[in-house]
């Protein structure tokens, strides 16, 4: 598979750092027939969590959450990367992001066990779209 890399709407909720707070968010945007892209869960202090979700339609995810009073802050921009895991095919992307004048202040990815991965790139708004331009998203 070719390395494809686009724009990707990010919301995120605020959540106490407890047991079943990740499913009860993940269960009820399944049963509103919201489908993600990606999902991380990150402390935010030795009480909260942020859950955060990539969702494959970010207008579908927004009025779920109207519907379903969920306080979601978004959307905020990001970089989703897919493609074969090769050797150097993340330095690749920090490269032209770097030769861009380009700050990326956090990553998260994963590979999935057959050959290919996945790899979301967090920019500040206010280089997004330089970013976007540097990677052909």
């Amino acid at each position: 598979m070719p390395t494809t890399i686009r724009r990707a709407d990010y919301f995120y909720v605020m959540a106490g750092d407890q047991p079943g707070e990740a499913v009860a968010l993940l269960k009820n945007l399944a049963d509103l027939g919201v489908n993600l892209l990606a999902f991380t869960a990150v402390p935010m202090g030795p009480q909260r969590t942020q859950l955060t979700v990539f969702p494959e339609d970010p207008a579908h995810l927004q009025n779920a959450a109207a519907k379903a009073r969920l306080d979601a802050d978004g959307p905020h921009g990001a970089l989703l990367v897919q493609g074969d895991d090769e050797l150097g095919a993340l330095a690749g992307v920090h490269e032209r992001l770097f030769d861009a004048g380009v700050n990326v202040y956090a990553t998260m990815g994963v590979t999935d066990g057959r050959g290919g991965y996945g790899y979301v790139v967090y920019v500040r708004p206010d280089d997004m779209a330089r970013a976007a331009e540097a990677v052909g998203a």
